[in-house]
């Protein structure tokens, strides 16, 4: 295995999905607080599944998106 090749394509991938997903998370958000569906003061929990097709492992990470 190339070690540098792997963690390279794991952190564009990564990193694809994180600016992917902020910017997605930004517009429901920006969009709930101009329907007034949203106050602003919210607190979400969230949660990453990832699955990786071949490997045996998923990855699951959870935590909180604060508005204020």
């Amino acid at each position: 295995m190339d070690e540098e090749r792997f963690n390279i394509s794991l952190r564009r991938l990564l990193k694809q999905f994180g600016v992917t997903a902020q910017r997605e998370v930004e517009k429901a958000v920006q969009a709930g607080l101009a329907s007034g569906g949203l106050t602003g003061r919210e607190a979400f929990q969230a949660r990453i599944h990832m699955v990786i097709e071949g490997l045996p492992a998923d990855v699951l990470v959870e935590g909180p998106i604060e508005l204020a």
